[in-house]
């Protein structure tokens, strides 16, 4: 794997094995709106990406939304919903609003984890800022059309990386 590939690469959010991450020393997540948390095309987060985000706040994760979304009402409304502090136009790759977020949460870069559905904006955020990535799927084919072209050019960086499914 290149220094621009995910630490791992999962089918969807709620396959994240929590007990695990807190194992190997995580504290905090970083999570990603759209198409991570929310499907692009719906406003709210399924009941399954909640009631993960409620396990994580059970053994002792902190959490904080880091998204792109200009929209600000957008975000502000979904994590309220989901119970967390965010951050919005977070101008992922650059590295500025991850490195905010811990600062903010008083978490170490090493005790982190970024995860989200983009290789060129999550993935590439957390490898500058020297924290690992979780790549998953995103929840709907519904895209920006910016989006969609980096799709393509994700999906040939990803074809030999494996996938863990439920």
């Amino acid at each position: 794997m290149s220094i621009f590939s995910p630490t791992r690469y999962v089918a969807s959010v709620d396959v994240i094995d929590l007990e695990q991450l807190y194992a190997q020393g995580k504290r905090a997540l970083l999570l990603d709106r759209d198409n991570t948390l929310v499907p692009r095309d719906r406003t709210s987060a399924p009941p399954e990406i909640a009631a993960w985000l409620d396990r994580a706040r059970e053994l002792g994760f902190s959490l904080y939304m880091v998204s792109n979304n200009w929209h600000k009402d957008q975000v502000e409304r979904s994590s309220s919903e989901l119970g967390l502090d965010a951050i919005c136009f977070a101008m992922k790759p650059a590295p500025f609003a991850i490195n905010a977020a811990l600062r903010r949460l008083g978490v170490s870069h090493d005790a982190a984890v970024i995860i989200g559905d983009q290789l060129y904006t999550d993935v590439w955020a957390g490898t500058l800022a020297g924290v690992d990535s979780i790549l998953v799927k995103p929840q709907t084919t519904v895209d920006l059309w910016y989006t969609k072209i980096f799709r393509i050019f994700e999906r040939r960086a990803l074809r030999d990386v494996p996938c863990e499914e439920r």
